[in-house]
């Protein structure tokens, strides 16, 4: 029989990625690459938005194909629950369930450990989840997890780990690291498609950059298609985020794509591209569209204020998406909080907006031109205040100096 060490050279050798990095930026860590998956070339760095559960909400596949969105994530807690795995069998995979041609990457349902900690229990074997739609249980293994994630046809699919949130400190931080790492091998050894679907493995340790390291040095000896950034982006200091997110990317290896978990706002976008981050995803754009606001280069409108009831510009006179193009500020003020349709408008502008960032983000990178497009960025997105500590250092750190 073939050793573990030969079964993980087999193992990648089969993954059916190729990562292309097409320039360096020659001052700082970022890069701009292309990805290719079984469904579509990802151009990077790209913001990947989330369907938890197969659909964009505010948005068809096809408005979200005709944004030239290469990616989007789905959630396989969720998808598990509903409409689970035997529908999806029947309908050959999600992406033939949602109608969508483009790829897939779904979160292995991990992240449920923190956002519905009151209805889950971990222990070695999976975690124990109450379905808050019916109360029933749900014993989430990794061999459960990448059989859902089988099923689905992810393009990427992420490993089960074991995640703690980034307030947490102490000996169950490097518990859950040690376990993510165990989770892994059994994500490996039940991946039933490695012709069709790349695994990725998840970095965690908390905001403790020794045991960041300790998981990578485990990890790479995994040798994965691609390796994510987990367990940030939930209310840490940003001293600390942005020095494990730096740790992280020195670590991984060039040739592979890295993925940093849950990141979506626009200035942590721009920040941690410097760093060297490929791949991003957040709810962010979508959620904050359904209470009215619009992303802008320099923050957010909130579209239920009464000061836009006679402002007939569009949310952003230089973005190309439909809604600029076809409907006021007025207008929107006017339908938001009383029509779906508003929802929908402003979904596609903020999804536009966020696409469009990381395509100014990549072409500057391939120009050769990011770090004097991140202080353009910067004077636009802060106006006349002050730059945040964190950004400075965490740009500097890469020889990008800001004022």
């Amino acid at each position: 029989p073939l050793s573990r060490t030969h079964l993980r050279v087999a193992f990648n050798a089969m993954a059916p990625l190729r990562f292309t990095l097409l320039a360096s930026c020659s001052t700082s860590a970022a890069r701009a690459a292309d990805v290719l998956l079984p469904h579509s070339v990802v151009q990077t760095p790209v913001f990947m938005p989330v369907g938890t559960q197969g659909t964009l909400k505010g948005l068809t596949t096809a408005a979200l194909a005709n944004l030239d969105c290469r990616i989007m994530l789905g959630n396989t807690y969720h998808l598990g629950l509903r409409p689970g795995p035997e529908v999806l069998r029947s309908a050959g995979g999600l992406h033939k369930f949602m109608n969508w041609e483009g790829s897939l990457l779904t979160d292995s349902g991990g992240f449920q450990m923190v956002s519905l900690l009151a209805l889950a229990n971990i222990t070695e074997e999976g975690v124990n989840f109450q379905s808050p739609h019916d109360g029933r249980m749900m014993l989430l293994t990794p061999e459960k997890s990448i059989e859902l994630q089988n099923v689905i046809g992810a393009d990427i699919m992420m490993q089960l780990d074991d995640v703690v949130s980034s307030l947490v400190t102490g000996p169950r931080v490097e518990e859950a690291m040690h376990r993510s790492i165990r989770w892994l091998d059994r994500c490996i050894k039940a991946h039933a498609r490695p012709e069709e679907q790349n695994l990725f493995g998840i970095i965690q340790g908390g905001l403790d950059l020794d045991l960041r390291k300790q998981c990578i040095d485990a990890m790479l000896q995994r040798d994965l298609p691609g390796y994510a950034i987990g367990g940030l982006s939930g209310g840490e200091d940003k001293a600390a985020f942005w020095r494990v997110v730096k740790r992280c990317t020195e670590l991984l290896p060039a040739g592979k794509p890295r993925y940093l978990m849950g990141v979506g706002y626009a200035l942590d976008l721009v920040v941690c591209s410097a760093l060297g981050v490929d791949m991003f995803d957040c709810v962010f754009p979508t959620r904050t569209a359904r209470f009215g606001n619009a992303l802008v280069r320099n923050g957010q409108l909130n579209l239920r204020n009464k000061r836009f009831a006679s402002d007939f510009r569009p949310i952003d006179e230089r973005c190309p998406c439909t809604t600029c193009q076809t409907f006021t500020r007025s207008h929107l003020y006017g339908i938001v909080g009383k029509e779906a349709a508003a929802c929908h408008l402003i979904t596609i502008h903020n999804v536009t907006f966020q696409l469009q960032l990381m395509r100014d983000v990549r072409e500057s990178i391939i120009e050769d031109r990011f770090p004097a497009f991140v202080r353009a960025f910067l004077a636009e997105w802060l106006g006349t205040d002050p730059c945040p500590v964190w950004v400075k250092e965490a740009l500097a750190s890469v020889d990008i100096q800001v004022e």
